[in-house]
C-alpha cells in the first residue's frame, strides 16, 4: 500500500503565508493534493500541517485524511521528515492499515507533473532502493565551475577529480536537488527518519519543473510558468 503526505507549515519567512498564496487559482499547498489526488497511486493521501485553516480546506482539494502537525515539528528550524513520519504513524493509527511506500510531495514545489509523481513512483518501485530523491542537472558543476572559498579569502573548484576536468561535458553528472518528490520504504522512513542512504536514487526533472517556492523571485517564476500550462 502507498501514503502520500504533503507537509504544510502556517509559518513562512521568506514569503509570510506562501502556502495559502493563490497561485494558478488553487492556494499553493492546494496543487500538490490535487496531483497527488489525480495520480490514482494513493491509499491516502495526507496533509499535515498546524494550521486549522490549511487542514479544514485539504479535503475539498482530494486529501483523504489530514494530521495535527505538532507544534515542537513546526518551527523555522524543525526539519521536514520528522513530521512526514509522524504523518504516516498517525494515518497507520486511525485507519489500522501499514503503507510500505511512503511519498511525499513538497508543498513548495507545484511544478512537477502528474506524470513525475507516476514516473517517480515506478522508478523507486523497481529498485533495490531505500529512498528517491527529485532534482534537475546541475548549472554549475563542484568538478568545473562551481568554487568554494578557502579561509584565506582564496577560492577553488570545490571538487578536484583524480585527472583535470577540461570540459564540463567530461565532469561527473551532478543534480541540483528540487525537493519535489520523496520517496521511501517505510522501514526507512520510520526507522531512521533521514533522507539518504547508501541505496538512495534519483528521479531527474527538467529545470522548468523544478522551482521551489522560498522567495518572490521564485513566485514570479512558478506564476509565469502555470499561466502557460494546461494540466494545473
Amino acid at each position: 500500500m502507498r501514503i502520500c503526505t504533503i507537509t504544510v507549515r502556517a509559518g513562512s519567512k521568506g514569503v509570510p503565508g506562501k502556502n495559502l498564496r493563490v497561485v494558478a487559482g488553487r492556494p499553493l499547498f492546494g496543487h500538490s493534493v490535487v496531483q497527488a489526488a489525480r495520480s490514482g497511486l494513493f491509499d491516502q493521501i495526507v496533509v499535515s500541517s498546524d494550521s486549522d485553516e490549511i487542514l479544514s480546506m485539504a479535503p475539498s482539494y482530494g486529501a483523504t485524511g489530514t494530521v495535527v502537525r505538532p507544534p515542537e515539528m513546526a518551527t523555522d528550524t524543525a526539519g521536514k521528515v520528522p513530521a512526514i513520519a509522524h504523518a504516516v504513524r498517525t494515518t497507520e493509527q486511525r485507519t489500522g492499515e501499514v503503507y510500505d511506500v511512503c511519498v511525499d510531495l513538497d508543498a513548495t514545489s507545484p511544478l512537477r507533473t502528474v506524470d513525475d509523481i507516476r514516473a517517480a513512483v515506478a522508478m523507486f518501485e523497481t529498485a533495490d532502493a531505500d529512498s528517491l530523491i527529485t532534482g534537475s542537472e546541475a548549472r554549475r558543476n563542484p568538478y568545473f565551475n562551481l568554487v568554494e572559498e578557502r579561509a584565506d579569502g582564496t577560492v577553488g573548484v570545490s571538487k578536484t577529480p583524480g585527472d583535470a576536468v577540461l570540459r564540463r561535458q567530461d565532469a561527473p553528472r551532478c543534480f541540483d536537488m528540487n525537493g519535489s518528490i520523496y520517496v521511501w520504504r517505510r522501514r526507512a522512513l520510520l526507522e531512521e527518519q533521514v533522507v539518504f542512504f547508501p541505496s538512495t536514487i534519483l528521479y531527474e526533472m527538467p529545470a522548468e519543473r523544478s522551482t521551489d517556492v522560498d522567495s518572490e523571485f521564485d513566485f514570479a517564476i512558478v506564476e509565469w510558468l502555470m499561466d502557460k500550462r494546461r494540466d494545473v
